[in-house]
């Protein structure tokens, strides 16, 4: 009887620790929260612009009786806003911009993020809210095709143009690639700094003045080229020049060949001069619907001649080809020193009009808090969204809200990876993982970054390959590595998009927009499949 009453007394300990450190919390430390624990029809407003057609709902996230706000349909657009009760205003103190997300199948090409609103335009109705609203700040998420990262981008005033300038962090990590609930935080502090976290841990430090951690950079250079001046016709930028005093030698030949018949080479023993290296395929027939007015005169396809498997060769024997030693191709003077030569040309410098200092960024407040998606997923579920002025209180939602359902998940995923016959991804693989998106999210490495998330996609989805993309990973890096320490130009990585659906190409900035050369191509594909002939028999060219 004892016994029995304590499983009883666990869910009570832990909603009385729960409490406990929700105790802790000053409410003026919490500017905005939202739990989802109640429908938010009423709190939240769906856009009515005709783009966004996906329907929100008021769901329960898998295996757990914690509701969220869910994206419920694939292929779609979807746009929902919340205006805040009071302004949020970024220019003093910490903010802490938190929430959760769930993506529980997965995220092949779509976005999880939310944007933080600037107040808006007079006249503007939250109903109207779409891509073109204004933001401050834009957080979170975003997977498609090479697209792999956690977007932090926030939107500037230029003190001296007054114009908007959008400015996106500079190696932002990557998306983790399970289907768990994620927790991600962005703290900005007074002095400027801005961490990225997820799950609790930092995965991204950057200072919002730094050229090094955003682009465009916040302070514009000092100067600027000159868009004015002009290159003098007479400036020679060619290094080197062929040499006007040298003269070819007179014993080189041109018209040398660079193979010649190499007549020492003898037939080798053995050698069927007469037997043809395909023959017809015996055990062919004919096909009964062959029609030979229609389908021309039907012939036997080729096979491989048994007799030539155990022989050196097969048929008329020729001398092989050797390099010509005599051989010395086009003669070409050699370089030299180029005496006209200036250098490089490049526009003089001239003081940016555009320039200006800050101490610190002089954020727009934040209005309100908008979700606005282009995803083919559907299953993203949204919870806890929170703004605090204490990064601290983050950490406390983290730990009562987050990491219960997390720890549970990451328990049961662990099990049925046990029990799968099919070749999931062991412990050992995801650790590979964690290992490999860290690799991808170092700096030297951007140029080569959207080839090596390919690689590891590839190797999520077929664990067997994991170290081959190991292998292929270290090559990237070694030819990096030689390409900085003997020089030379590092060549484009050209990764192919995905094209299993006509999906859309989520873009950097505010709202997503479809390839259509891409959907053009698949149709073009399917109506060029559609139209090809029967294929009657295979027949292989001699």
């Amino acid at each position: 009887m004892e016994g029995s009453r304590i499983p009883r007394l666990v869910p009570a300990l832990a909603l009385v620790l729960i409490s406990f450190a929700f105790l802790q919390i000053r409410a003026s430390d919490v500017i905005f929260y939202d739990s989802f624990d109640e429908p938010f029809v009423g709190r939240w407003v769906v856009s009515v612009k005709d783009d966004y057609t996906g329907e929100w709902k008021h769901s329960k996230s898998e295996g757990h009786d914690d509701y969220g706000l869910l994206v419920s349909e694939k292929a779609r657009k979807y746009a929902i806003v919340k205006e805040l009760d009071e302004i949020v205003s970024l220019k003093d103190g910490t903010i802490a911009l938190q929430y959760e997300v769930r993506l529980q199948n997965g995220l092949e090409c779509g976005g999880a993020y939310l944007k933080y609103l600037r107040p808006q335009d007079a006249g503007w109705k939250v109903k109207e809210f779409d891509n073109d609203s204004p933001y401050t700040i834009m957080f979170g998420p975003d997977k498609c095709g090479s697209t792999n990262k956690v977007h932090f981008i926030f939107k500037h005033k230029n003190p001296k143009t007054g114009e908007y300038v959008e400015h996106h962090l500079k190696f932002p990590p990557s998306v983790p690639y399970d289907k768990l609930s994620h927790v991600y935080t962005a703290v900005l502090k007074p002095d400027n700094e801005l961490r990225i976290l997820i799950d609790g841990e930092e995965k991204k430090k950057a200072n919002f003045l730094s050229a090094e951690d955003f682009e465009p950079p916040l302070i514009p250079p000092k100067t600027i080229p000159d868009p004015d001046d002009k290159k003098p016709e007479d400036w020679d930028e060619q290094e080197k020049i062929p040499d006007p005093d040298a003269v070819k030698p007179d014993d080189w030949d041109e018209d040398a060949p660079m193979e010649i018949v190499d007549e020492d080479a003898v037939k080798p023993e053995g050698w069927l001069d007469d037997e043809p290296e395909e023959i017809d395929d015996p055990e062919a027939t004919k096909p009964e619907d062959w029609d030979d007015e229609e389908d021309g005169e039907w012939e036997a396809p080729k096979i491989d001649n048994p007799k030539c498997e155990l022989a050196p060769g097969c048929g008329e024997w020729k001398r092989p080809m050797k390099r010509n030693p005599a051989y010395k191709g086009k003669w070409h003077a050699p370089l030299i020193d180029n005496p006209n030569y200036k250098g490089i040309w490049k526009p003089q410098e001239i003081p940016n009009p555009d320039y200006f200092e800050l101490e610190r960024p002089q954020f727009d407040p934040i209005a309100a808090i908008g979700i606005e998606i282009w995803t083919m997923q559907d299953g993203i579920l949204f919870d806890n969204i929170l703004i605090a002025s204490d990064e601290k209180v983050a950490e406390t939602y983290r730990e009562t809200t987050w990491k219960p359902k997390f720890e549970v998940e990451k328990e049961k995923q662990e099990e049925e990876d046990k029990d799968s016959d099919s070749p999931g991804l062991s412990a050992v693989h995801k650790k590979a993982f964690d290992v490999l998106y860290m690799i991808a999210d170092v700096p030297f490495l951007d140029p080569y970054k959207p080839k090596i998330l390919d690689l590891i996609e590839k190797a999520e989805k077929q664990p067997n390959i994991t170290i081959g993309v190991l292998v292929s990973i270290v090559v990237i890096i070694l030819t990096l590595f030689f390409k900085i320490l003997f020089g030379g130009k590092k060549p484009a990585v050209n990764v192919p998009e995905p094209r299993s659906e006509a999906a859309p190409e989520t873009s950097d900035g505010p709202g997503s927009g479809g390839d259509k050369e891409d959907e053009d191509e698949d149709e073009d594909e399917k109506e060029e499949t559609a139209a090809a002939p029967r294929r009657r028999s295979i027949r292989r060219e001699a």
